[in-house]
């Protein structure tokens, strides 16, 4: 096609960012915590509420923020959430001990709740149908890049300086990001002036269609889609997903410490490889995903079908782990793990642009995350449990794959294509045809 505008991309550019300064300052405690446990004096199942309080706040806030998004726009939502998790992320730096980093720790998640879910809304907002999931993948893939850089970056400040003065600095970045979501975002591309009319008809063509085919173009309540039996299988699928990712993000350091006996250097570096595959997924799986939906009758079918593989794929490696000792066969398993659950993650994500309306996308992603989030309570918490009391972090990774497997089985049964979708999807242009100036 030639002679479109790319200024979307600029926008896809910042979530990426957004999301990789999200997970620097969430993987931060994780990264940390074998240096905090030994100065606070904190056994694994407090450090596993610790790590759980986040998610109390995530997972309300997930919802919240999705529906503000859908009322006040993304851009102000957005600004709000990283101002407010980039302070307190800083703060952080001020913990004594269990009790006021379990306080911290807790409204640092409230804060950064709405992401993932205004990511979303923004997405759905800025990009054709057609290249959904491939800017989902690539901004999610900032996540993972945050996360694969967290260990050298935090680690070595930690190191070098103290824990505290690496939350202050990971902090600051966050405040210098607002400066350019606010000079160069706006809510929809028809309020931006750098985007060119042929750039907003190619966003907006395929969308429109979608409109149509959804509910026959009549916007339901949002109760009525969050009752829906696809919604909710969605979010168990995303569910499993986010269990065992929580999972590493909180616990991975500490399993190369104790389980693989690494000392913190060579941990701050090992991190991030199982990261660096996460990225891959992300953006590899968006790209194929989208092939599929190019050439798929099914346009749902186009989504579902990945997300349910590599989900599947991902409880398989986990079976693995929870086997094995040698250290590079150990990460090896971990960072495919890893690579199929990220895949799956933004399969989910764009799938529920192919079962909500735009008007409602950002409440309903939000109550999907905030189901999804719920495995952010259980899943450190558990990992603490059962890593004290019963089986070590093998029976921790066997239970992830447990929770992988009821994802499946939730996707596979109960998210079907409506009958109105299948007598319109085929009549939805994938692109449009050339344009010249």
């Amino acid at each position: 096609m030639k002679n479109i505008g790319r200024y979307r991309y600029f926008i896809a550019v910042l979530l990426f960012v957004a999301g990789a300064i999200n997970y620097i300052d969430r993987s931060a405690l994780g990264i940390v915590a074998p240096i905090i446990d030994k100065e606070f004096g904190l056994s694994p199942s407090q450090l596993g509420i610790i790590y759980s309080a986040f998610f109390v706040g995530y997972a309300i806030f997930a919802f919240v923020g999705g529906h503000l998004a859908d009322r006040y726009g993304p851009r102000r939502v957005f600004s709000v959430a990283m101002g407010s998790w980039s302070i307190l992320c800083g703060l952080t730096a001020t913990v004594t001990g269990f009790g006021s980093l379990l306080i911290f720790r807790g409204l640092f998640g409230f804060a950064e709740g709405p992401m993932n879910s205004v990511m979303n809304k923004t997405v759905g907002n800025w990009f054709s149908r057609s290249e959904t999931s491939t800017i989902l993948g690539f901004a999610f893939s900032g996540q993972t890049v945050g996360a694969a850089i967290a260990g050298p970056v935090v680690g070595l400040l930690a190191l070098n300086f103290s824990w505290r003065i690496a939350f202050v600095f990971v902090a600051s970045v966050g405040l210098v990001w607002i400066i350019a979501w606010r000079l160069l975002m706006t809510d929809k591309p028809a309020d931006n002036h750098r985007v060119s009319a042929i750039e907003l008809e190619f966003i907006e063509q395929n969308r429109e269609a979608l409109r149509a085919e959804i509910d026959g173009g009549e916007t339901k309540s949002l109760r009525a889609y969050l009752i829906r039996p696809s919604t909710l299988a969605l979010a168990m699928g995303l569910f499993s997903t986010s269990y065992t990712l929580f999972v590493f993000i909180s616990w991975l350091p500490s399993y190369f410490v104790n389980e693989l006996h690494l000392d913190v250097a060579e941990m701050s570096f090992m991190t991030v490889i199982p990261w660096a595959f996460g990225g891959i997924g992300y953006f590899f799986g968006g790209i194929f995903s989208d092939i599929f939906f190019r050439k798929m009758k099914s346009k749902l079918m186009a989504r579902k079908l990945p997300a349910v593989l590599l989900l599947a794929l991902s409880g398989a490696m986990l079976v693995g782990v929870s086997v094995v000792h040698t250290i590079m066969l150990a990460v090896l398993l971990i960072a495919l793990a890893v690579m199929f659950l990220t895949s799956a993650t933004q399969a989910c994500f764009a799938m529920m642009h192919e079962l909500i309306p735009a008007n409602r996308l950002g409440g309903v992603t939000g109550f999907i995350h905030l189901i999804s989030n719920l495995a952010g309570i259980l899943s450190p918490a558990m990992m603490g449990f059962v890593v004290q009391y019963f089986h070590g972090y093998s029976g921790g990774f066997v239970a992830g794959a447990v929770v992988d497997l009821i994802g499946v089985l939730a996707m596979a049964i109960f998210i079907r294509p409506e009958k109105h979708r299948e007598t319109l999807s085929d009549a939805l242009p994938d692109e449009l045809p050339p344009v010249t100036e």
